[in-house]
């Protein structure tokens, strides 16, 4: 008998080949799915956490609401109080009167009626352009209600005597006195200017950002691209 024929069948493999059972799918011996890339996250890994949903459907619909509110109760206010005396609520703590307002909020700038419309103009236009970038409900709702307060004075200005861009605004809401001397009388578009401004202070000072994010996690993010680069 040969020698050859008493050789081990394992003594046949040749050199440099790897059991099969060490491979990966697709054989792929590193045991990454066929297709993906060393070193790239998997799906779901830990700390890629999903991002918010967007939230331009709930600054639509808060914009859409308060341009609203403001419109109907400036109708109602024209047509129940034009030439007529201080409605009293509320025992002195509020006053139905109409004024018109060639200024801006709560009776500023008074004179510049133009140049508010534009200005107005302009923040409507800006947050139309962030909309899609919005994730966090705090900021879609601060928005919203500036931007539909925005929009209910900017349709005065447009379309209220003397002419377009120098319409004046509708104001009828007193606090305290029904001249305007303890508080400039006001609207619902002011009252939603102020509230969405005071809402996004207060994500501000919360750390959160209109995409979704926490100030403190951008902080994290930055610092630890800082050390890997």
């Amino acid at each position: 008998m040969s020698t050859e024929e008493t050789e081990p069948d394992q003594a046949r493999q040749r050199p440099g080949r790897e059991p099969a059972a060490l491979d990966g799918p697709a054989g792929d011996q590193t045991g990454v799915p066929a297709g993906a890339s060393v070193g790239e996250p998997a799906a779901g890994a830990a700390g890629t956490a999903p991002q918010p949903p967007r939230r331009v459907a709930l600054l639509a619909v808060v914009a859409a609401v308060a341009l609203a509110l403001d419109i109907v109760t400036k109708v109602v206010a024209v047509a129940e109080l034009e030439g007529e005396p201080a409605v009293e609520l509320f025992g002195g703590g509020l006053y139905l009167v109409l004024y018109r307002n060639p200024g801006a909020a709560f009776s500023l700038a008074t004179g510049m009626t133009w140049v508010l419309t534009l200005i107005a103009a302009a923040v409507a236009a800006w947050i139309v352009w962030i909309a899609p970038k919005l994730r966090s409900v705090g900021w879609a709702v601060g928005l919203g209600l500036i931007l539909g307060g925005a929009l209910g004075n900017l349709v005065d200005r447009l379309f209220r005597a003397p002419g377009p861009l120098r319409g004046h605004v509708v104001d009828f809401l007193s606090v305290l006195a029904p001249d305007g001397s303890v508080w400039p009388v006001f609207n619902l578009a002011d009252s939603a200017i102020v509230t969405g401004g005071a809402t996004l202070v207060l994500m501000a000072l919360l750390g959160r950002e209109y995409d979704g994010t926490r100030a403190r996690d951008g902080e994290k993010r930055r610092r630890s691209g800082e050390a890997t680069g």
